[in-house]
């Protein structure tokens, strides 16, 4: 008899212990504060969330104090984890001493590649850092606020994303001058003190393996000098990043695996990169093993809302990932050790979405 009672309950204590495996298995989300959004609706929809199991929310409103104040509370009141998701090294309405300089002398401010909100900051630049660093204190301040969150924390892409080539009509096997940064005379100066190479007299300095890396570790001593300012203040910092990091490094200069962060959310947006969903699986798992377990990978996930007229979408951003694509590409990033999956965007979720979802992380 007691051999029996002691077979039920440790038969009760695994079925236990898995329930909760499950629902603690972390979903988070990234979304914006949209022009419908105000207070009673932005508690609703936390709500509704929360029902469906996600635990954090990643919200970007840039650096408005009184909405990420608005925001972070009705998050902790649901009892969600906040993160401010917040535009790092894009922003306009500087000096224009402060831009990035292209391979052609041109300026960010001036002439930014590709889009025209490309106006992207020189993380090299020390009144640079000090703005960003003060700004995000600010954030940090907020009571309610769990993590700072860094987005575009990197140089312009020098190479796109395979599936966008398409979108800018380019065929990016190399680094165009118009997309390489930073070409400042303080950056090319500092280059040259350290390594002796003036790489404006380099022929082809996109082969310039030191060049490379000299931005690489630009970013890194500036993330590391901010993520230190808000670890004095008590908080965590997290940061989008691109997959790898061997596409980060290449494509936008982010060695991230040598930032000193709490949690890293690779943007693994398979159609950005002309591959199907199992490839979510297999990028996470360069991303888990670079971190050697010093920080929680959070596999981000780009959501196709029109997915059953997937085929006929003609850029990446308007593709993603369906149902049935969305439960390979859990299944992948949880087996290859990510911590969770981030959403984007929860607003593209269908009905199929979440519940192939429920199936998936419950597997």
């Amino acid at each position: 008899m007691r051999k029996l009672f002691l077979r039920q309950f440790i038969i009760l204590f695994f079925i236990l212990f898995s329930i909760n495996s499950f629902a603690d298995l972390p979903i988070y989300v990234w979304t914006s504060w949209g022009k419908k959004v105000n207070e009673k609706t932005i508690d609703k929809v936390f709500s509704e969330w929360k029902k469906k199991g996600v635990k954090g929310v990643c919200l970007n409103v840039g650096f408005n104090i009184e909405k990420i104040t608005i925001a972070a509370k009705a998050a902790k009141a649901k009892g969600l984890e906040y993160h401010a998701w917040i535009p790092t090294l894009i922003s306009a309405g500087h000096d224009s001493t402060w831009y990035t300089v292209n391979r052609l002398g041109e300026s960010a401010y001036s002439h930014p590649v590709y889009v025209g909100y490309y106006k992207t900051l020189d993380p090299n630049k020390e009144e640079v850092q000090r703005y960003l660093i003060e700004k995000y204190e600010k954030v940090a301040a907020i009571p309610e606020v769990d993590f700072v969150q860094l987005d575009y924390i990197r140089y312009a892409d020098v190479i796109l994303a395979r599936g966008l080539w398409e979108k800018y009509g380019l065929v990016m096997n190399e680094e165009y001058p118009k997309a390489d940064y930073c070409y400042c005379d303080k950056c090319v100066s500092d280059f040259k003190n350290k390594t002796g190479i003036d790489i404006k007299k380099v022929k082809d300095p996109s082969k310039c393996k030191e060049w490379a890396q000299f931005r690489c570790d630009v970013l890194t001593h500036f993330v590391n000098r901010l993520s230190d300012s808000i670890h004095a203040m008590g908080k965590k910092v997290s940061a989008d990043v691109f997959p790898g990091p061997s596409y980060a490094r290449k494509m936008v200069r982010q060695e991230w695996n040598k930032w000193n962060l709490d949690a890293f959310f690779p943007m693994n947006y398979n159609d950005f990169y002309s591959e199907g969903p199992s490839w979510v699986g297999k990028v996470t798992d360069e991303e888990v093993k670079s971190v050697s377990g010093k920080a929680p990978i959070y596999s981000g996930l780009f959501i196709c809302q029109d997915w059953r007229h997937k085929t006929t979408a003609k850029t990446p951003g308007r593709s993603g990932l369906t149902p049935s694509e969305l439960k390979i590409a859990v299944e992948g990033a949880i087996k290859s050790g990510a911590t969770g999956v981030c959403l984007f965007t929860p607003e593209r979720m269908t009905k199929k979405h979440w519940r192939v979802l429920s199936r998936a992380v419950k597997k």
